[in-house]
């Protein structure tokens, strides 16, 4: 389950889902202090074991981006092993992977947060996350003729040297947030590095264009509707011209 999918009806997913067995550990992705570690998290009622992120824990990190500070929240564990306010390291062990919560089976949600730890400031964690080796990152902007944003737009990604297809289904309304800079409603980090071609049907028409993915890094595209694709990269922050 991606960010910014649509699952159980209406709700939009707020962070990744990575699969794996009950009692697989969960590392803290970087140093930082343990502000929450208990049931409760999403109404912030601590003891609430109805809540839908289950044991969950919240680290807040010692560094920021832009200003603003970055937490991680880790959710649906089957034990927790910090208790709030301990100070972590990289890759120590904070609990165990587990079902609790809101689930259809056990695995670890991971979220990121930016500037503040409420549910409505995540960012993609697939933009954040250092891919497996050798393989790279697609962010995507996709937007009407107009230039207004897609919301649950499908488009297909495909291998040109193994055909492998993956399915890319642009964000949901709701308690998302696009990159600062990448601006984008796509986001793919499981992509094995190699050619590819990412076609999209758009008012009765298909629309195609070859990438590249490089091993470590990000590739980003963007679609404009009748326009079709661009490789060209994201506009800077900032005025989009040039004053006399």
């Amino acid at each position: 389950y991606r960010y910014g999918g649509v699952f159980f009806g209406d709700q939009v997913h707020t962070g990744v889902d990575i699969p794996a067995p009950r009692g697989t550990p969960v590392l803290a992705a970087q140093d930082g202090k343990v502000i929450w570690a208990g049931y409760g998290l999403y109404r912030g009622v601590p003891g609430d074991t109805s809540d839908p992120y289950g044991l969950a824990v919240v680290i807040q990190h010692n560094f920021g981006y832009q200003g603003r500070r970055l937490f991680t929240v880790y959710g649906h564990m089957d034990e927790i092993n910090v208790p709030r306010g301990q100070l972590v390291r990289m890759g120590e062990v904070i609990g165990k992977v587990g079902d609790t919560g809101f689930v259809t089976g056990p695995h670890l949600h991971m979220e990121i947060r930016w500037g503040e730890v409420g549910f409505f400031y995540t960012l993609n964690p697939e933009l954040w996350m250092v891919p497996p080796e050798g393989w790279g990152v697609l962010a995507a902007r996709i937007m009407s003729t107009a230039g207004e944003p897609l919301t649950r737009f499908e488009l297909t990604i495909s291998s040109i040297l193994s055909g492998q297809v993956w399915k890319g289904i642009t964000y949901g309304e709701g308690a998302v947030n696009a990159d600062p800079y990448y601006r984008e409603n796509l986001a793919i980090s499981d992509l094995p590095a190699g050619q590819y071609e990412i076609s999209a049907i758009y008012a009765g028409k298909l629309y195609t264009q070859q990438f590249e993915i490089d091993p470590g890094r990000v590739t980003y595209l963007s679609f404009r509707g009748r326009r079709g694709f661009s490789l060209a990269p994201p506009p800077l922050p900032g005025a989009d011209f040039t004053p006399p």
